[in-house]
């Protein structure tokens, strides 16, 4: 097992591309904290962890409040004494509109998560990893950090942030024996990409049908990659294999940013 005798913190946890790493990481040995705001979703995935035999806590956490975190690191460090892996998963969609028609809420409430959020979980993780001279952070970030999404401008500008923190993050702490790296998924099987695309589609005047279809023809493998895709990429990253990589973003996304057309 990859992640034998490991402290893994994953923030939202409970559903998609985070449940999905979360059960990745017990598969391979690792005890899993799983943070988000949600308890009823964070509850059924620990005691599906924990019905297979490995150690899982759930802690209810709005990543975007500093004291919440602090108590939600504390209270891991205290159960399990250690941490080795952050994965900063925790993310909102943010709002489906130009930029003329985004609020100053809408656009508050994205960055708070996606991006202050990733930045207040790794801060108070790299307290304890940083005296053991040990950890890995793995940023969760998208392919709309690598390409204008129009409708989107929240999202991408606060996943835009998180690949340039992960590269100054991992510049800062190398020396220490952490590693950062960042995830960059592309269009991901599930419930929040098809309620995007929707509203997307709804804006345009666009069938859905016919606005999802036009997606999937520009991917190179002609589907969206799913959870269990990325989980193994994390797996990877958090794991001895790639004891030499940091600093770097790892795409996972069907081939989505090869300009098929």
């Amino acid at each position: 097992m990859r992640l034998k005798d490991r402290v893994a913190i994953v923030t939202g946890g409970g559903v998609g591309i985070g449940k999905s790493i979360a059960l990745a990481f017990a598969q391979e040995g690792a005890a899993i904290v799983v943070a988000s705001r949600n308890i009823s979703n964070l509850e059924k995935l620990v005691n599906q962890i924990k019905g297979k035999g490995n150690k899982a806590t759930a802690i209810p956490t709005d990543i975007s409040d500093e004291k919440q975190v602090q108590r939600m690191v504390a209270q891991t460090l205290d159960e399990y004494g250690q941490i080795d892996i952050l994965v900063n998963n925790s993310g909102v969609a943010g709002a489906t509109a130009n930029v003329v028609d985004v609020t100053l809420d809408d656009w508050d409430k994205t960055l708070a998560v996606n991006l202050t959020g990733t930045m207040l979980c790794s801060r108070e993780v790299l307290k304890s990893m940083i005296p053991r001279q040990s950890g890995n952070i793995i940023n969760i970030s998208s392919l709309a950090a690598k390409s204008g999404f129009i409708m989107r401008s929240p999202y991408c500008v606060s996943k835009w942030g998180v690949i340039g923190f992960t590269l100054t993050l991992a510049a800062e702490v190398g020396i220490y024996n952490i590693r950062v790296n960042s995830i960059s998924p592309g269009l991901t099987q599930g419930p929040r990409i098809e309620s995007v695309l929707r509203t997307k589609a709804e804006a345009k005047g666009i069938p859905y049908p016919e606005f999802y279809n036009s997606n999937v023809a520009k991917i190179a493998l002609r589907r969206f990659v799913t959870p269990d895709e990325i989980a193994a990429a994390a797996v990877f990253l958090a794991s001895d294999q790639s004891s030499g990589i940091t600093g770097e973003v790892l795409n996972v996304n069907s081939g989505c940013m090869l300009n098929i057309w």
